[in-house]
């Protein structure tokens, strides 16, 4: 059986990016918001995008994801979240890394879905990401020289200091990297999950 996948991203640099790395992998990588997507799939993966939904809009974004989902589909939000609920975000994050980024919550997450989702599976791997935060931090460093060209010392600067603190904030269990699985409500079919 052949996978096709559908990638879609508002962001032109992700497509060409895409693009270039994919291989020989059957996907069809689209220009697109999400809330545009009028079409039905087997499995959903949103991978490092529900933080740029807002808390506004955390309902209509289940409500869309379960437009596209088949009847026995499984759904996978891959998310950093926060451990309470909030609706702002950090003034110099808001205007330096993350405009419009918000760390959403559990509470928030299971509000935003209920009656729409079955929780199959939470997993929370945030304490491993301060190891891959400090490997960025390192690469960046190791490799600035040949990036001087393209990015200032003031970039220099704020970049590193963006992966040490949030490096910090995965470390203090401030900040989580969860992987939750979803099946639709009235699924007859339980999903098997495996660690």
């Amino acid at each position: 059986m052949a996978l096709m996948s559908v990638g879609i991203t508002v962001s032109k640099e992700q497509i060409a990016y895409a693009k270039e790395n994919s291989g020989n992998m059957d996907v069809d990588f689209r220009l697109m918001d999400y809330r545009d997507l009028n079409e039905t799939f087997d499995a959903i993966y949103s991978i490092g995008m529900f933080e740029a939904v807002g808390y506004k809009n955390y309902r209509e974004f289940f409500e869309i994801v379960r437009g596209c989902l088949k009847d026995d589909g499984a759904f996978l939000l891959h998310t950093i979240g926060g451990n309470e609920s909030t609706t702002t975000t950090d003034p110099w994050v808001e205007k330096y890394i993350f405009p419009n980024g918000m760390m959403p919550s559990a509470e928030q997450i299971t509000k935003a879905s209920e009656g729409i989702f079955i929780f199959d599976d939470w997993h929370n791997i945030g304490p491993h990401y301060d190891k891959t935060l400090m490997c960025w931090y390192e690469n960046f460093v190791n490799n600035y020289e040949k990036l001087k060209t393209k990015y200032d010392n003031e970039f220099y600067r704020m970049w590193t200091f963006w992966l040490l603190s949030s490096a910090a904030n995965f470390r203090s269990r401030t900040l989580q990297l969860w992987q939750v699985l979803f099946s639709l409500e009235g699924s007859e079919r339980p999903i098997q999950t495996y660690r």
